[in-house]
């Protein structure tokens, strides 16, 4: 089974600065997510940022990450919420912002 992905409109500006080579990782790992899930590792707590719910996964050595979780509707949708460099916990900001207006 197939699962289907969205990006929330933030995250396709953000897929769209991504460079080439970049975005051809994405791709992969978007792929494979269709296929299962919950190949991302659960968050958490991220210093006092309540990601529970959410899953990352790395690329590229782990220098990019993808933010996504899990919708449940009629059928499993998987959200991409972001995707960007691993610097520090810049990422899981964006995310505490993005959540916030999305749930």
């Amino acid at each position: 089974m197939n699962f289907r992905i969205q990006f929330i409109p933030e995250a396709v500006k953000d897929y769209q600065s991504l460079d080439g080579s970049i975005k051809k990782k994405v791709n992969d790992k978007i792929e494979k997510l269709k296929k299962n899930p919950f190949l991302g590792d659960a968050l958490g707590n991220k210093n006092g940022i309540d990601l529970t719910g959410f899953y990352k996964i790395y690329l590229s050595k782990k220098v990019y990450r993808i933010v996504y979780r899990i919708l449940k509707e009629k059928l499993e949708i998987i959200e991409i919420l972001d995707m960007g460099k691993r610097d520090k916990l810049e990422i899981y900001n964006i995310i505490k912002k993005r959540k916030s207006t999305k749930t």
